[in-house]
């Protein structure tokens, strides 16, 4: 568990200006720190003869953004790394503004040793969500953190008041440096198991004497019987889905991504890449000993991949001793689609609650908005294009233009991108392309993934969010919007799409999101 930093390393400071929302201000060195989460270091580099973990002002994790409803965030960021940089901010949504989302295409890389600002507005949004750096899979080496968007105090919450707020990020984590890797998948080689699972930037508690090595720092959440916690859960691996479970305890969903949830309980939940969500839950088990939070691989081969588990402990203010015996169970059959798809199917949006809603052209009955676009986006293995392993949509393999697509179109420069993706998987050998989606100003896009893959995939709409409407297996067809849910589907930024399955969004289109 981590909470926010003290003002000597994240200044953080609020400044009410007449007839302006508040603002808040942060100021991050990013940077190698010293860290082997799973008692080995990230190897080396040529280049670098420490480590390679990233973290922000000294820390990893970085530091919390912890603001509300409509103000201003100002983060101002040093790159100290060997190599550019940029910071993006998972869920945030970014209307009229996408200069500030972080990723290649539409802003530049931070130099090393140069600074940048960034400079958003929480519009409308509450909820839960992280940032991370987006290029040269650098999040593969930490370098992330958590924001929270807490409701104005003028709108109520679905629920009772917490007693403590607790952020949980999960995800895999591999001791070869990310340089490393990249060169992997440059050379069309898969990045393989990974070395473990992180809580919070720590390796697992020892539960078991053979799998987990004496000397591993874990991560201890600490709490008092009887009370209620809001604990956010944010996946922030690099490829592999992760089940979450506190041992003996009932995990009440109320949101994902910023959008409250229909509350329901769940004894475990598969969080996939890139995913976010809260739970509110009690302590009210017998505090004879401490429990156990795990985070285990999912669609795997459980008897390759036992050590790839994350386990930290839950401790009560009167436990009685430490946590022992087996750990928690899986879900029975890791490769049982059917439970991990009625899992994401019951995930509803709480159409009662009197929150911030990602809906800038006012409606909330997204049936009725009439559909101006559609496209149908199939992927499938990876494939060698050029000497380099690629992945591809109806197609095509993006690569990002040296000069980035709203820079383009500031200074009228021609030749960057073109306006022609295909809204139907295309024909012929893969290739290179720099072909992005003609988006139309206020326009409602449906978008249909369909994953012809061997893995799962993790689908996520950067600066903006989607309907989530339809979720099924085989190929989808015209007669599949039968079976939309034109009601409650939650509204998110980040999707699960299952091997050989579909998934069904519908997307407001701005101006900006051109990729």
């Amino acid at each position: 568990m981590w909470r926010a930093l003290a003002a000597a390393v994240v200044v953080a400071a609020v400044r009410p200006a007449v007839a302006t929302d508040p603002y808040a201000f942060f100021d991050w060195d990013v940077g190698y720190v010293t860290a082997a989460p799973l008692g080995v270091k990230q190897q080396a580099s040529r280049r670098r003869q420490f480590s390679s973990v990233i973290g922000i002002n000294g820390k990893f994790p970085g530091p919390a953004v912890n603001i509300s409803t409509n103000w201003n965030v100002v983060v101002n960021v040093l790159n100290d790394l060997d190599e550019p940089l940029l910071i993006t901010w998972n869920g945030i949504q970014h209307r009229k503004n996408c200069w500030q989302d972080g990723v290649l295409g539409t802003n530049c890389p931070i130099p090393s040793g140069w600074n940048w600002t960034y400079e958003f507005q929480v519009k409308d949004q509450i909820g839960s969500f992280f940032y991370f750096p987006s290029t040269g899979l650098q999040r593969a080496a930490g370098g992330y953190g958590g924001v929270v968007v807490n409701n104005r105090d003028v709108i109520a919450v679905p629920f009772g008041r917490p007693d403590g707020d607790i952020t949980i990020f999960i995800g895999d984590w591999y001791n070869k440096n990310h340089t490393d890797l990249r060169k992997m998948l440059d050379n069309g080689k898969d990045l393989g198991m990974p070395d473990g699972v992180l809580i919070n930037g720590k390796g697992p508690y020892r539960y078991n004497d053979s799998l987990v090595p004496a000397g591993i720092e874990y991560e201890t959440i600490n709490v008092d019987p009887g009370k209620t916690y809001r604990i956010r859960v944010h996946n922030v691996g690099t490829s592999t889905s992760l089940n979450f479970r506190i041992q003996g305890h009932n995990l009440l969903l109320v949101e994902t991504e910023g959008s409250y949830t229909t509350q329901q309980n769940y004894t475990n939940l598969d969080v996939h890449v890139g995913q976010s969500y809260s739970f509110l839950i009690t302590m009210d088990q017998n505090s004879s000993s401490d429990y156990y939070v795990v985070a285990s691989a999912r669609m795997v081969n459980d008897s390759l991949w036992r050590r790839v588990t994350g386990v930290a402990v839950l401790h009560y203010s009167n436990s009685g001793g430490k946590a022992s015996g087996p750990l928690p169970d899986p879900p029975q059959d890791q490769f049982d689609k059917t439970f991990s798809m009625n899992q994401a199917r019951s995930v509803r949006w709480n159409l009662s609650a009197g929150a911030a809603r990602p809906n800038p052209q006012g409606s909330f009955r997204y049936s009725s908005i009439n559909v101006t676009q559609a496209y149908l986006l199939r992927n499938t293995a990876p494939v060698v294009i050029n000497g380099r392993r690629r992945a591809t949509l109806n197609g095509l393999s993006f690569t990002p233009p040296e000069t980035p697509l709203r820079l383009a179109d500031a200074y009228g420069v021609r030749g960057v991108y073109s306006l022609d993706f295909p809204e139907r998987p295309i024909h012929g050998a893969p290739k290179m392309a720099r072909s992005i989606i003609n988006g139309t100003y206020r326009g409602f896009m449906e978008l249909i993934f369909q994953n012809n893959d061997t893995r799962m995939q993790s689908y996520h709409m950067d600066g903006y969010a989607f309907f989530v409407v339809g979720m099924d297996y085989g190929e989808w067809t015209e007669d599949s919007r039968g079976t939309y849910n034109k009601g409650d589907g939650v509204a998110r930024s980040t999707v699960q799409v299952m091997r050989s399955s579909r998934d069904h969004r519908k997307s407001h289109r701005k101006q900006c999101l051109q990729t």
